[in-house]
């Protein structure tokens, strides 16, 4: 499988720019089944991965 694009989804970044915006909700929403999402996670540094989580609980 490919790496996941993640850290360049358009998604990601309006949930960043407006978390209650509809797309971001909708992103918020999708990261909870996301198989690219959990892989992402995976491949991480245990620090990164850690901060990224807490970001986006």
């Amino acid at each position: 499988m490919a790496e996941p694009n993640c850290p360049n989804c358009g998604w990601r970044a309006k949930y960043d720019q407006k978390p209650k915006s509809f797309l971001g909700r909708i992103w918020k929403w999708h990261i909870k089944w996301c198989p690219g999402w959990k892989s992402y996670l995976k491949i991480l540094p245990d620090e990164e991965r850690e901060a990224v989580l807490d970001k986006y609980k």
